[in-house]
């Protein structure tokens, strides 16, 4: 194991990374940019280096200076998190070329994966079914309109290196479909550096459902269930809930082993998430696969009783996972809530100081937070600032046991997506899905 890690982010993941790595007896340093200077992770961290400015790209993507804090604190490697310099296999690289070990997957399997037209290739080849769409990115407009007709509307046009909803743009008709390309490819340059877009077709009325994986220097490759993330706005997961609800054993085994296959299809290993589209006869296809730990890990947490971060650590250092699929055991229904500092009716940013902060306890209930009072939420980053999970004996147990600690939270000072989500578990459709 480890002696000393870096941590390249920031907030509750943090945070999360801090926990486990104290618990394993591994110090932990968190580079921080100046607006978190007074954060809870810098905090609670066994030390603390300062990267940047407040601007992401002065700080947290910050290579040079993130490399250089590593050397600085003699650390032996690097958690990235999610989200920043998480799947960028040019930052794995680097990494690795200092002699600092990556605790994710690969630069290669990131490479792989993180291209969703290459993805998709890969895919396809090892059997895993996928959406119909382009095999390889769009040259221009009118490759764009000539494909989309022959694929048949609706279709989604894509960013082959998007993530987070951007880069999207559904088309229903041949009329502005050129127009959504180049509003796309726009998007996507100026989100990714990368302007190369593909095109497939729009299911209607889908599931997102995502299976988690985990694999070893040695092989052994499981996966711990799978997540349903269908609660989204704007393409952004909002509520996530383990295992998928209304599943038939065969759809929910087939999504398992198709899960299993991608991965070893390039050699994954460490945790990563395999995503798929369920259309309304259960019928599967491959979309992406996101090579790092995701915001709803937790949930796969609740209900097998595996840190996943801790198996991160221990896999990255060389470590076996010591046990096959057969020992992976599911208990219960768990179910995340995702608070953003949002207004929930607009979702727009809700930047400011907290001026309360009450988390929700009680039997089966986790809050992963970076919060505390005073704490001003900054307007650089994403608008997360807690998540609520809750683990009960069925689906049943575990939207009441949510609903409750959901009334019971406090935080004041800024807006928050609670409300939306009181309004979620309420609704007749959340409650009996198909």
């Amino acid at each position: 194991m480890f002696h000393k890690i870096l941590i390249a982010n920031r907030g509750e993941i943090a945070l999360r990374i801090i926990r486990t790595c104290r618990e394993l007896g591994v110090r932990s340093v968190i580079a921080h940019s100046k607006a978190d200077e007074h954060s809870l992770p810098v905090r609670l961290a066994d030390e603390s280096i300062c990267i940047g400015p407040a601007d992401p790209r002065s700080s947290y993507l910050n290579i040079p200076a993130i490399i250089s804090a590593a050397a600085i604190t003699e650390s032996e490697a690097v958690h990235p998190g999610y989200g920043f310099l998480a799947e960028n296999p040019h930052f794995a690289d680097i990494c690795r070329t200092v002699g600092l070990v990556f605790i994710g997957p690969s630069a290669e399997a990131i490479r792989l994966m993180g291209d969703k037209a290459q993805a998709r290739q890969i895919a396809r080849q090892a059997g895993v079914p996928v959406v119909p769409g382009s095999e390889l990115p769009l040259k221009n407009g009118e490759q764009a309109v000539e494909l989309a007709e022959e694929i048949g509307y609706p279709v989604i046009f894509k960013a082959a290196a998007g993530g987070g909803g951007r880069g999207m743009r559904i088309v229903r008709e041949r009329t502005g479909a050129a127009e959504a390309f180049a509003a796309c490819q726009a998007e996507a340059g100026a989100a990714f550096g990368s302007s190369e877009i593909y095109c497939e077709k729009f299911v209607e009325a889908a599931r997102h459902v995502e299976v988690q994986v985990l694999g070893d220097q040695h092989g052994i490759r499981v996966h711990l269930g799978e997540r349903d993330c269908t609660v989204q706005r704007r393409h952004q997961k909002l509520l996530e809930e383990s295992l998928a609800p209304a599943l038939r054993p065969e759809t929910r085994v087939g999504l398992q082993r198709a899960a299993l296959t991608a991965a070893s299809a390039v050699n994954y290993v460490n945790a990563g998430t395999v995503e798929f589209l369920v259309d309304t006869r259960e019928r599967f296809y491959f979309i992406e696969m996101n090579t790092r730990i995701q915001v709803e890990h937790p949930v796969t947490e609740m209900i097998t009783g595996i840190d996943l971060v801790r198996e991160q650590l221990r896999v990255a250092s060389g470590e076996p996972l010591g046990y096959r699929q057969d020992a992976v055991r599911f208990e219960g229904h768990a179910i995340e809530c995702r608070i953003n500092a949002e207004d929930p009716e607009t979702f727009t940013p809700s930047a400011g100081r907290v001026t309360a902060w009450v988390p929700p306890g009680g039997f089966g209930v986790r809050v992963d937070s970076h919060l505390m009072v005073p704490y001003s939420v900054p307007p650089f980053y994403d608008s997360l600032v807690a998540k609520v999970i809750v683990r009960g004996r069925d689906r049943g147990e575990a939207i009441e046991r949510m609903r409750r600690a959901l009334t019971e939270t406090i935080i004041e000072g800024v807006k928050t997506t609670i409300p939306f989500h009181l309004k979620t578990l309420a609704d007749p459709a959340f409650a009996t899905p198909r």
